[in-house]
This record gives structure tokens, sequence and C-alpha cells, in this order.
């Protein structure tokens, strides 16, 4: 048995070698458990992390209108794309997106905050956008 502290690729070769070999009680039961519940941690960031950088833009659209610019807009059609395809690809995250889109904005109005330079209270307190509108293609905010 390959040890998975020391060698976790090797490791995850062979998890994956003994599941396709139907050995069942050769697997490292434990730690996969643990490794199958951090990918799944792990989607849910990327999901929270696109949503968080859109969020920022679009309150940099909204707050600086003067320096808004093509990079800004790409930006955000990135992220709106970003956010659609981790949920597509992830549909039982559909439950947790009221909590997703709150933790977003959290971070949102600080990193807004950081690269603006206006005072974290300049913004709503609670998102001012549905889901709906901030992943939606056609919506910049005025």
């Amino acid at each position: 048995m390959i040890n998975y502290e020391q060698d976790f690729y090797g490791w995850t070769q062979e998890q994956a070698g003994l599941l396709r070999a139907g050995r069942l009680a050769d697997l490292d039961i434990e730690n996969l458990i643990e490794e199958v519940e951090t990918m799944g941690r792990s989607e849910k960031r990327a999901l929270e992390s696109s949503l968080t950088v859109l969020l920022v833009h679009l309150l940099k659209w909204q707050y600086q209108p003067v320096r808004r610019g093509r990079s800004w807009e790409l930006t955000i059609k990135t992220q709106r794309i970003n956010f659609m395809k981790v949920l597509r690809d992830n549909p039982g995250l559909k439950p947790s997106l009221d909590q997703v889109m709150t933790d977003a904005y959290q971070m949102a109005t600080i990193n807004a905050a950081q690269e603006t330079g206006l005072d974290e209270n300049s913004f709503p307190a609670s998102c001012p956008w549905s889901l709906l509108e901030a992943t939606n293609q056609d919506f910049y905010p005025e």
C-alpha cells in the first residue's frame, strides 16, 4: 500500500486501481472520504470565487463609472461564464446559492473597497442585485 501522506499522487492512482478491480476491502476508506469531501468543498469555493470577482467588478462598474473600461467589462463577462459553468457542472450546489451569494458579496465589498479606495460603507450592506441579475450577460448596473 502506498502511503497517503508520503506520495499523494501514487496513492490516488493506487486507490483508483483498487476501485477498478473491485477490491473494496483494500481501499483506504478514511482518506478517500476526506478527499471526496474536499473535492466538493473545492467546487463550492470555485463557484463562490467566480461570484466574488464578478460582484467586485459590478460594484466597481456602478461606483466608479468614470473608470469603466473594456478590462472590467471582459472580467464581468468571463466571471459570469465561469460561474455558470461551475454551477452547470455541479447542480448539487444550487441549494447553497443564497449562502454563496451572501458570502461572495461580503468578500466583494471588502475587495472592492481595497481596489477602489472607497470605504466599505460606501457599498450597500447586502447585495443590491439578485443572482439572476448579476449573472445575466446583458446586465450592467448604472
